[in-house]
């Protein structure tokens, strides 16, 4: 054996030079000994591309980079199309994960107060593979319930399930606004029956509210913090029971609709909370701020941080959540959504025209707009080494793949069928060896090639069918 054979001390360099070495492996683009950082997902804004969902990261819970180049990560197809105010939960056992958000696309066919009363849930085994949306009607249950907004989610040791809550605009006692309902749930796809878990007094009414457990807190177990006018900050020791007002935001000068979205972080490397809060800044701009205590508590003790203090990032953080996560989580997510540059596809033959989608036909145009429906993500091949797979900007998690030789944008069902009909090998252009031609993987006497301007999977036997097969991958 290894240790009887070594001298004390020269085992224990040994197992540290180990160690070292795993976690390089595990998470390459960190330091050696740095522990792994945290997971944000967000919305950026009011516009029809702003209400999708984003990922950045951080290595210390302030200082944020963008995921995937910036771009889109998930998309609703489902509701009205648009999603804000995501949460995201995990289950205790990090099994699995679910992603809920705000089924709302202002400017892009709903408004304040035509908005849904579901909500958009997304399902996941490892944080970067996530099912298609589907909706979670919450607000029908409440009698007169319009909208569902800004949902969050806490598991509950309590009752062994989650308690789910968001705001809903309803009347109770003659005054309509909105409040805060909560349910229980336990797959996030039934409820039980919606109750008012939140109702400050009077026609004060309330948007969002976000809490977290704090151990070995003293007095309380949990806090939050709620969009009420004054940002009240309240303690409890059971997510159901009763609620104690511990203070408000205003004492650090913060009321109104200043604040949006608060979000609570705990820094994994000490006993220290960041409050994050979307803020409305001198400059008129929404964004995510944070707010630090080494006592959640205690109100008189929170520190809104000046900018020079953190840094968000490229894109616009708005009403989100945030995660520590776990060495694979880390590893995983960095390797699923690397900051690949988009691509287009532009045609040797139609040099005008470029590989786009189209309600989910896969065509070449001119003067695609908007432009994003003809960029593409040149991922490792989802079959094979050496080889590549073309992801769709506009709809991450959609690749280019043949059916029937005939090409469609479609959702990577997870299948080994799928990924070899989503996979190519890159060659010289058979047209002219300084572009490229895309070989299929799974029908290696076939290629990529326009027909009539639609992309086919043919055999290329002809000058002109080396021409429609020819494409340069360009910006």
């Amino acid at each position: 054996m290894l240790r009887t054979r070594l001298p004390r001390l020269a085992a224990i360099c040994v197992a540290v030079a180990l160690l070292f070495t795993s976690q390089v492996v595990v998470t390459p683009k960190r330091a050696a000994a740095a522990d792994p950082g945290y997971l944000m997902v967000h919305f950026t804004g009011d516009s029809a591309t702003g209400q999708r969902l984003y990922l950045a990261h951080s290595t210390d819970g302030l200082h944020w980079n963008d995921l995937n180049g910036g771009g889109t990560v998930l998309r609703s197809t489902v509701g009205t199309k648009g999603v804000r105010d995501p949460a995201l939960v995990r289950s205790p056992d990090g099994s699995k994960y679910w992603i809920i958000a705000t089924d709302l696309c202002i400017r892009c066919g709903s408004t304040y107060t035509n908005g849904s009363p579901s909500f958009v849930v997304w399902e996941s085994t490892d944080l970067v593979t996530w099912s298609q949306p589907r909706l979670i009607n919450v607000a029908g249950a409440i009698p007169g319930g319009r909208n569902a907004w800004a949902p969050e989610a806490i598991w509950n040791p309590e009752t062994g399930d989650y308690v789910l809550y968001w705001a809903t605009n309803a009347t109770v006692n003659g005054v309509f606004k909105y409040r805060i309902y909560a349910a229980r749930t336990k797959d996030f796809r039934t409820i039980t029956t919606p109750q008012v878990w939140i109702d400050p007094p009077g026609t004060t009414p309330i948007v969002d509210t976000q809490m977290t457990e704090v151990p070995g807190g003293g007095q309380y177990r949990y806090v939050r913090v709620s969009g009420d006018g004054q940002n009240t900050v309240e303690g409890s020791n059971s997510i159901l029971g009763t609620w104690t007002t511990l203070g408000t935001l205003s004492s650090i000068g913060l009321t109104g609709n200043v604040v949006e979205g608060p979000v609570w972080m705990k820094f994994r490397d000490r006993d220290e909370w960041a409050l994050y809060i979307d803020h409305l800044g001198t400059n008129g701009v929404r964004e995510y701020r944070p707010i630090l205590t080494t006592n959640p508590f205690d109100v008189g003790a929170y520190r809104l941080q000046a900018p020079e203090n953190y840094d968000m990032g490229g894109t616009a953080k708005r009403h989100g959540a945030i995660t520590t996560l776990t060495a694979a989580e880390e590893s995983r997510v960095l390797a699923r959504w690397p900051n690949t540059p988009p691509k287009r596809l532009q045609s040797y033959n139609f040099q005008d025209r470029y590989v786009r989608n189209t309600n989910m036909d896969v065509r070449i145009d001119a003067n695609v707009s908007p432009v994003d429906e003809s960029q593409f993500r040149l991922r490792n091949g989802l079959a094979g080494s050496g080889t590549v797979s073309f992801e769709s900007v506009d709809y991450p998690g959609y690749f280019l793949r043949h059916f029937g030789f005939d090409f469609q944008l479609a959702y990577n069902d997870g299948t080994a069928q799928f990924a070899a009909d989503a996979t190519f090998r890159q060659v010289a252009g058979l047209a002219d060896a300084t572009w490229s031609s895309f070989q299929s993987y799974n029908y290696p006497d076939r290629y990529l090639r326009h027909y009539a301007y639609q992309l086919r999977l043919d055999p290329i036997t002809t000058a002109t069918s080396r021409s429609d097969a020819t494409f340069r991958v360009t910006s």
